[in-house]
């Protein structure tokens, strides 16, 4: 497995919500006894269990060394699927809220050099990983974009550290006034001490996916989807079986249908949460066949040795598989 959680789930409270952007709201969450609240590392993201239907995630964004608060900032999606709407409509302070978590699916990698780039609430994950890159003495850069500049979080902060710095280098890019990220600038001088940590809207992630691709070392890109990847063509889907080893029984999976849905309906318990492929819940182990792979979490690598997949999304290429459930 690649990913090894030690979560827990536990009831927070709300102590203190301000107000980032006239979209974007950032949220002190507390321990209800005022004790510490679990470790976790930049990259971390923690799930808000709002309803038994409606869970959500979002990235740490404050101190991992002060384990007396957690920090999530939340943009307000009008279009999304209405998780942050409730958020801003119903969590004040003094509310409390069921959280899961600390989950790392984006680890910050020890490297001399980073480039940041981030679109949009992409900038959140990217607060605590430049803070340890100050803290590491290393050279960092960021390249952020967003819609305006008034929509741009932090963006004020973040100008202002790297003033401070002789190491570091901010670049921001409202798009009604300069356009889009400038990847060729970011990306123009491939280096195998370098690492590239990216995250934002899919059009971003994939534009920087491909330019990585074609000229720096594998293994330098490092990204994080807040939603799914999108695919050049849809699945065939067939109907296959799933040999459930732990369990000893054996389910059909028919078109339409997710592996995860047929698992629990023969009434195996699975952790999951997106339902999308993008938060690794349900990640189990591939003992035997071929996945077909649909998720947005692992990389190219991964996907290539099949030795796990995310059941809510990913399917079978082989008439058969048997998986460590």
């Amino acid at each position: 497995m690649r990913y090894s959680f030690n979560e827990t789930e536990l009831t927070v409270v709300v102590t203190r919500r301000t107000a980032v952007t006239d979209e974007i709201i950032q949220l002190e969450l507390r321990n209800l006894d005022g004790s510490d609240l679990p470790a976790w590392d930049p990259g971390s993201h923690i799930e808000l269990i709002l309803s038994e239907s409606m869970v959500r995630q979002y990235s740490l964004c404050g101190d991992p060394d002060d384990r007396s608060r957690w920090t999530i900032a939340v943009l307000r999606e009008v279009d999304g699927r209405g998780g942050s709407q409730r958020i801003h409509d119903v969590l004040q302070e003094n509310s409390n809220v069921l959280i899961r978590g600390p989950r790392n699916l984006f680890p910050l990698r020890l490297s001399r050099n980073y480039i940041f780039i981030a679109g949009g609430i992409g900038i959140t994950p990217m607060l605590p990983m430049i803070s340890a890159a100050i803290k590491s003495g290393a050279r960092w850069s960021l390249h952020y974009g967003g819609r305006s500049r008034q929509s741009m979080a932090f963006a004020e902060q973040l100008s202002m550290t790297a003033g401070t710095l002789a190491h570091a280098d901010v670049r921001l890019y409202p798009q009604n006034e300069v356009g889009f990220i400038d990847l060729d600038s970011a990306l123009k001088e491939p280096n195998s001490e370098t690492l590239i940590y990216c995250c934002g809207p899919e059009p971003l992630l994939s534009a920087v996916e491909d330019r990585c691709q074609s000229s720096w070392p594998s293994e330098s890109l490092c990204v994080e989807r807040f939603s799914p990847r999108t695919f050049d063509e849809s699945p065939v889907e067939t109907t296959f079986e799933v040999e459930l080893m732990q369990s000893g029984k054996t389910i059909v999976v028919i078109p339409g249908q997710s592996i995860l849905d047929a698992v629990e309906q023969a009434g195996v318990p699975v952790l999951s949460s997106c339902m999308e492929g993008t938060c690794a819940s349900c990640e189990v182990a591939v003992l035997d066949g071929i996945p077909d792979h649909r998720d947005s979490v692992l990389s190219e690598r991964e996907r290539e040795s099949n030795k796990t997949m995310m059941i809510c999304v990913s399917r079978a290429s082989s008439s058969r598989l048997a998986i460590d459930l």
